[in-house]
Formats: C-alpha cells, structure tokens, sequence
C-alpha cells in the first residue's frame, strides 16, 4: 500500500516552516509515472520547496579520501581554508576573509562508540533514532571482519569514483526499518520510488557494476544478508528483491555535494567591495581553483546521495523550468523555479548538466537512455525531432577520447 501525500509531505517537506506546499503529485501516464504539478503562481527564482531525504549517506571513496562531512546531514565538517590545503595539496594556503566560513567544529560531536562524526548534536540524536543504533560497529569500527566493513570493501571493489551510489544509502534503509516503532510506515515510504521491469533492473546494475554484474550482485546480496537481514524485509534479501532494491537506488538516488570551499565562495562573491579589491579576490579565487584542478581534479565535494520523495516525482525535461541545489551546505534539497510555473503545470528538472543539454537530439536521447531507461519528448526533443540521429563531430571525438557518457549527470550530483 502506498504511503499517503500527507505522510510524504510532514516527513519531506516540514523543515522549519521554510517551505509551502504549492505542489500535488498526480499520475502523468504508463510511460511516465507520476508528475509534480504546481497549485498556484510559483515566480520565477522562488524556492517551490525543501525537502530532507528519507536517508542519505555518503559516497564510500569519497569518505575514505578525506572527504570529511557529517555522517548524518553530509554538511562539509573542514574548515575552508583546510578544505582549500586538502585540495590544492599546499598546507600553507592562507584564505582572506576567514571570518566567511561557516563551519563550527565547537559544534560537532562523535558517536562514543564507534568515532563517526556529526556537524551537531541535533544530527547525532537523529542518526541514532532512525538507523545508526543497527548500523554502529562499536569499537570494530576497523576491524576487516565486521560484515559491515565487508559488505564495504567488496562495494569498493566494484564501483570506482566517479560515484553514482552507495551500498550504505540500502543499509541505512534496512536500518531505519529495523529501529522503527512503525515499520510498516516505512516500507510505504520507500514503496513511493518508481520501480523497473526485470530487464530494466538488469541494466541498471550493468551500468553500476559492469560486465560482470551477476556475480558480483550476488557477492553483496550474501555480504549484505549476513550484515542486515531483517525477517520484515525478507523479500529485500533475496535475489530478485536485492536486485529491485539495487535498481531502485540507482535509479532514483539523488547526488548531493557539499562544500565548505564553496560556502566561502559564495560568501566572498555577496561581499561589497571597492572595484580593486572585487578585482583581486575574483583572481585570487580563479587562481586557486586553477590550483584545485591541477592537484585534485574534478573532485571538490563531500559527494553522497540521497532517496527525495518529491524530487523524484520530477520528471526530465531538456529545457526545465525548476533546478535542484543544495546551498545550506548540508542534505536539504532546495527545488527553485526558473521560470514562472502556472498552477496545473507541470515541474520539471534536467537530469543532464548545462553542457549536456547543448548537445544535439541523439546525444541526449542516448545519456537519457543510458542511465535512465526513457526516451524523452520534451517541447525541445519535439520540436528537434527532424534532426539526424548522428552526433555532432565534436561529440563523437569526445566518445573516442573514452569519456563517460554519465559523467556528470545533472540528476546525480548538483552543484552547491
């Protein structure tokens, strides 16, 4: 039985008061599921909603490579300037306007446990009330034996950075229905996600694992049985119920990025300055994201993702009308219009980048394709649906060049 709207909207949206419902989820068609539609005049640049994840967690290369953020929320834990050192691999790079940053280490607190570490004691207290009481490993926190730490291991053996998912994103859905007074609350939570065909499934673990999926799915089904199995859960355990479990998060986990770097930034460039000194932070900053990208590439964030009830309902469109952000730095997902939404009309996000949705028709339709089983037809595809179906000669040298088709998927990580 599905959950009801109201169940999803107290969880999801309630944050702080912050948010009005000018939305309702109806049925769209067979094709495409369910649709987020407006109820009233959304302006152009107003936030339509926040929503919190039902879990979150994150990405496990990019904590094991000092990514350091809260285990709870993902809010960025370095200090900017440490951040800025990490990054730029120069341990005496200094930050003017110190004051900007935002992070409060006299706030964070670690589990007395097992050393996980929150931003706050508001996120510790959640984290043991949804999930972390099943998930602690104690004091074998390290220890290579624990079957979390080798459900872990074997996750990381198999899916490298750039990181899509996360097997802790499913134990942290177990967990939470493990705590729960009303499990069966829960599991119609989680039963709002859109599901797939087998087939579909099949290609979805494809692309998350590679070539050799079924044997390396059936690895983790067995490590993350003798991990978590949970009798309420049991269908989730076993092969074609995993194999679901997985397809759902691949295909509707939410990336996030956090960063304390960014908050910095954003702070300096709201800053009123004389026109010289404008001038010479803008170059400042220039040059140390230069510096960034020469020592540690692509990789800025605190990187994880997250399963967003509302935000999944939002279907694709190549010309959107609303975008996803996250800039409390933390896992509160901030959907702002674009453009004027009239009630009734539908709200849609891109699940492609800036620089993917320039590209032509087919190059599109195949990243589409790809990573999310749809054929889109959008007023853009529609109206473009003359073209060939041949990619542009710069697009077919990128292919050779060996770049990923899902690199930076809009849908997958959003930048803070």
């Amino acid at each position: 039985m599905a959950a009801s709207m109201g169940d999803v909207f107290s969880f999801c949206v309630g944050v702080a008061g912050r948010s009005r419902v000018a939305v309702e989820v109806r049925f769209v068609s067979s094709a495409k599921g369910k649709g987020l539609f407006a109820t009233q005049l959304i302006r152009k640049g107003e936030t339509i909603f926040v929503e919190r994840p039902l879990v979150a967690a994150q990405f496990l290369w990019n904590a094991l490579y000092r990514y350091r953020a809260c285990d709870h929320c993902l809010r960025a834990l370095e200090k900017a300037e440490e951040n800025a050192q990490r990054l730029t691999g120069k341990p005496g790079q200094v930050l003017p306007h110190p004051e900007l940053c935002t992070v409060r280490k006299d706030l964070h607190q670690n589990c007395p446990n097992c050393q996980a570490t929150y931003c706050s004691v508001e996120c510790q207290l959640a984290a043991a009330e949804q999930y972390h009481r099943v998930l602690c490993p104690g004091p074998s926190q390290d220890d290579p034996l624990h079957p979390l730490n080798k459900l872990q291991e074997a996750w990381r053996s198999v899916h490298y950075p750039p990181e899509t998912a996360s097997i802790m994103l499913m134990a942290r859905m177990v967990a939470t229905v493990k705590q729960a007074k009303d499990k069966d609350r829960w599991i119609r939570l989680f039963s709002q996600f859109c599901n797939k065909t087998a087939n579909e499934e099949e290609e979805i673990v494809h692309k998350l694992l590679g070539d050799k999926f079924k044997g390396q799915l059936e690895l983790l089904r067995k490590l993350f049985t003798e991990a978590l199995y949970e009798d309420t859960l049991s269908q989730w355990f076993t092969p074609d119920g995993f194999r679901s479990l997985f397809a759902l998060v691949g295909t509707n986990g939410q990336g996030i990025g956090t960063s304390s770097l960014s908050q910095w930034v954003h702070a300096c460039d709201a800053l009123e300055l004389k026109p010289q000194d404008r001038e010479q932070l803008d170059a400042f900053i220039d040059q140390l994201y230069k510096d960034i990208e020469a020592a540690t590439g692509e990789f800025l964030n605190c990187e994880g993702s997250g399963l967003f009830v509302l935000q999944s309902c939002c279907n694709h469109s190549c010309v959107p009308n609303a975008e996803t952000s996250f800039p409390e730095n933390n896992f509160l997902l901030h959907v702002t219009a674009l453009e004027d939404i009239k009630p009734g009309e539908e709200i849609c996000i891109s699940y492609l980048d800036c620089c993917q949705r320039e590209r032509s028709r087919h190059s599109r339709h195949k990243i589409l394709r790809e990573n999310y089983l749809f054929v889109c037809s959008c007023p853009k595809c529609l109206a473009e649906a003359d073209e060939p179906n041949v990619t542009s000669e710069e697009e077919e040298e990128e292919e050779e060049e060996g770049e990923p088709e899902d690199a930076e998927l809009g849908d997958e990580m959003t930048d803070v």
